[in-house]
């Protein structure tokens, strides 16, 4: 398990930043609790599920919703599951 260096920390929360502020709220609080101990499988699992549209992310993270297609991995169900607990 490597550290997150400074700059790969801004680089992730630079692409946390969603149009909706319902996602920034649970993701900047997710990265608050957690960033420091993320792993390089982290970082690829956020990675994709930051390429998800932001309402469909919303949906997926109030629960409203399943995680289908590409997303529907055990690393991107756990972290997840680690936001919807915040």
């Amino acid at each position: 398990m490597s550290k997150l260096t400074e700059l790969e920390r801004a680089r992730l929360r630079w692409r946390a930043r969603r149009g909706l502020l319902e996602n920034d709220l649970i993701i900047t609080r997710f990265l608050d609790e957690y960033e420091t101990q993320l792993t390089d499988t982290d970082v690829a699992a956020l990675s994709l599920l930051f390429e998800m549209g932001d309402n469909e992310l919303l949906d997926v993270l109030l629960a409203r919703t399943s995680l289908s297609g590409v997303y529907d991995t055990p690393d991107i169900h756990r972290l997840i599951e680690q936001m919807q607990k915040l």
